[in-house]
């Protein structure tokens, strides 16, 4: 499998119909997002961010391929590897045993819902939950919004109550992580303003899958680091190098990815 897609952002209206559906703020959203995500459910290369864990590949397949020199299923949780790209190599392997139990052995995009949940996140099976990684982060926020609302987890949002809502969402290791505490720093920061710029993810995110910015660079501020990708961007596209999110510059990038 590519697994890449249309790659589209989130959109101002995808934001708002998931935080309505589950009666929620939207800082309460951003500060799930950001935490699960660093904010962005694409990698440079356009594949949806994953997580493959080794020991849900092994309780899926009943540790049938516990042996495999690989390490790729272990009963034990961990061995995780480094984030990005990488996942796509453990998954790969992993697919070359079980493809049905890698998939669903893996978290996928935005809210890094793990694959046996796609059902519960409201699509058909694990390969729709992956096809709609693929095509946007607007698809992606509506199958953690489906999840949180069938693990009954919107509660909690509205509470701010951030260890229940961790506990169920991250598992009951989440104090290792920090979840909580990381879950109410951001909802507290995006409650004092402003939220990210929907505006200005969209062109990061555009600009990271054409080449010009990594990891970490979609974050909703416009930033020196952002200015500089837009205007080698923009010298590139034979454009003003004005520095600025024009209506030029936006529709041009748009175009060159099919959005």
């Amino acid at each position: 499998m590519v697994f890449t897609g249309k790659t589209s952002p989130l959109t101002a209206q995808g934001v708002a119909n998931a935080a309505v559906s589950l009666g929620v703020d939207q800082p309460a959203l951003w500060a799930v997002l950001t935490v699960e995500t660093s904010g962005c459910g694409f990698l440079p290369d356009r594949r949806p961010k994953i997580l493959f864990e080794r020991h849900w590949f092994s309780r899926l397949t009943h540790g049938r391929f516990d042996a495999d020199p690989s390490g790729i299923s272990n009963p034990v949780a961990g061995g995780y590897g480094a984030g990005g790209a990488p996942q796509y190599d453990r998954l790969a392997q992993a697919m070359a045993l079980d493809a049905d139990a890698a998939l669903q052995s893996t978290s996928w995009g935005l809210g890094q819902i793990m694959g046996f949940n796609a059902v519960a996140a409201g699509c058909a099976n694990v390969t729709a939950l992956v096809a709609a990684s693929q095509d946007s982060e607007d698809a992606q926020l509506r199958a953690m919004a489906a999840f949180v609302q069938h693990a009954n987890l919107a509660d909690s949002l509205r509470r701010g109550d951030w260890a229940q809502f961790a506990l169920h969402y991250n598992g009951t290791d989440f104090q290792k992580n920090k979840y909580d505490q990381k879950l109410d720093l951001f909802h507290k920061r995006y409650l004092q303003g402003p939220m990210p710029d929907l505006t200005v993810r969209g062109v990061q995110l555009g600009l990271m899958v054409l080449g010009y910015g990594g990891n970490g660079f979609v974050d909703g501020w416009f930033g020196a680091a952002t200015q500089r990708a837009l205007m080698r961007y923009q010298q590139q596209a034979g454009l003003p190098v004005s520095g600025a999110i024009d209506a030029a510059t936006q529709a041009r990038l748009w175009g060159d990815l099919g959005w």
